[in-house]
C-alpha cells in the first residue's frame, strides 16, 4: 500500500513538471516574437513621471501670513548650475510654449505681471514665430525680388528666465516660506543693424497653473545618477537653481538698474537676499 502511494505522488509530480516546463516563456526571444516598431532608447520604458500627480499646496489662513514680500528674479540659463534649462534636445522654454499651443495652459500677456489679460492661442503662435522678408536673386536674370518667409523661435535666443514669487512667514507652521506666481521667459530686442537695446518678457504664465504640465516633464540630470526621475515640478519645488533679484515690491515699482548699476547692483541683490533669510532668525531667541 505504501509503495502504490509513493508511485501515484510520483505521478503526479511528474504531469506537473511536464505542465510547467511546457509552457513557454515569455521573456525569451523566440523566432515568432516580432521586435518593437521603434527601438526602445533605454533598457526599460519610463513612465514614473508621466504619471506623477503633484501634491495641492497646503491651505494657507490670511491670519496666519505675518510677513510676506514680493521678489522678481531672474534665471541665466548660461550658468552652470541652470544648463538643464538650456537642454538641448527639450529646452524649458520649448516645454512652455508646446503646452501653451496645445492649450494645456494659460499664457498672459507681458504687459503686465499680474495675469490679468489671457492670450488666444492665434496670439501666442504670433509671439513665438515671426514673418520676415528677403533679397532673392534670379539666377536666370540676375534680378531682385522680395521673398516672405516664415520662421519659428529659436529656443537658444532664450538666454533667461524671469520668475516672480513671494516669500512669506508662517506664523501657524513658524516657518519662512517661498511660492512661486510666475514665470516669463525673456527675448531679446535689437535693432536694425543687430545691436542689443533690452529684453522683454514673451508672456507670463502663471506657475501653479502649469504645475501639472511641469510634473509630466523630465530634467536632464547633471548630478550623475539617469535614473532619478527628476522632474521641472520637483526642480523648482526644491530651488534648484541659480538667480539673482533684479527688483523688490517698492512705491514707484522701480527695478534696482533703475537706480544702481555696478557692483552697487549685486550688493543690492544680495542685501535683500540676506533681510528675508535674516527675517525667521529674528523671530527666534538664542
Amino acid at each position: 500500500m505504501r509503495q502504490l502511494c509513493q508511485l501515484f505522488i510520483l505521478g503526479i509530480f511528474i504531469s506537473y513538471s511536464s505542465f510547467v516546463f511546457a509552457q513557454p516563456a515569455n521573456n525569451i526571444l523566440t523566432e515568432a516574437s516580432t521586435p518593437p516598431a521603434t527601438p526602445l532608447d533605454d533598457i526599460v520604458a519610463s513612465s514614473i513621471h508621466q504619471n506623477k500627480r503633484v501634491l495641492a499646496y497646503d491651505h494657507i489662513r490670511e491670519a496666519d501670513v505675518l510677513w510676506k514680500k514680493r521678489v522678481w528674479q531672474v534665471i541665466d540659463v548660461r550658468e552652470k548650475m541652470n544648463l538643464p534649462f538650456a537642454y538641448p534636445e527639450r529646452p524649458f522654454v520649448q516645454i512652455l510654449i508646446e503646452a501653451a499651443l496645445n492649450g494645456d495652459i494659460t499664457v498672459y500677456s507681458e504687459e503686465d505681471d499680474k495675469f490679468t489679460n489671457p492670450l488666444t492661442l492665434e496670439e501666442v503662435a504670433a509671439k513665438t514665430s515671426y514673418t520676415d522678408t528677403t533679397t532673392v536673386i534670379d539666377p536666370v536674370d540676375f534680378s531682385e525680388h522680395l521673398e516672405v518667409y516664415h520662421d519659428e523661435l529659436n529656443y537658444e535666443d532664450i538666454k533667461r528666465i524671469r520668475i516672480k514669487e513671494i516669500w512669506y512667514f508662517d506664523e501657524e507652521l513658524s516657518q519662512m516660506k517661498v511660492r512661486i506666481l510666475g514665470i516669463a521667459p525673456l527675448k531679446d530686442v535689437e535693432d536694425d543693424n543687430g545691436n542689443w537695446k533690452y529684453e522683454l518678457p514673451l508672456f507670463w504664465i502663471y506657475f501653479p497653473d502649469c504645475r501639472e504640465v511641469l510634473a509630466r516633464e523630465r530634467v536632464f540630470n547633471f548630478a550623475g545618477n539617469d535614473a532619478s526621475p527628476t522632474t521641472w515640478e520637483d526642480l523648482f519645488e526644491m530651488r534648484f537653481f541659480s538667480s539673482y533679484i533684479y527688483k523688490e515690491s517698492n512705491v514707484n515699482n522701480d527695478r534696482l538698474q533703475d537706480y544702481l548699476s555696478g557692483v552697487d547692483l549685486l550688493l543690492e541683490a544680495d542685501k535683500i537676499k540676506s533681510e528675508v533669510f535674516n527675517f525667521e532668525h529674528d523671530l527666534w531667541s538664542y
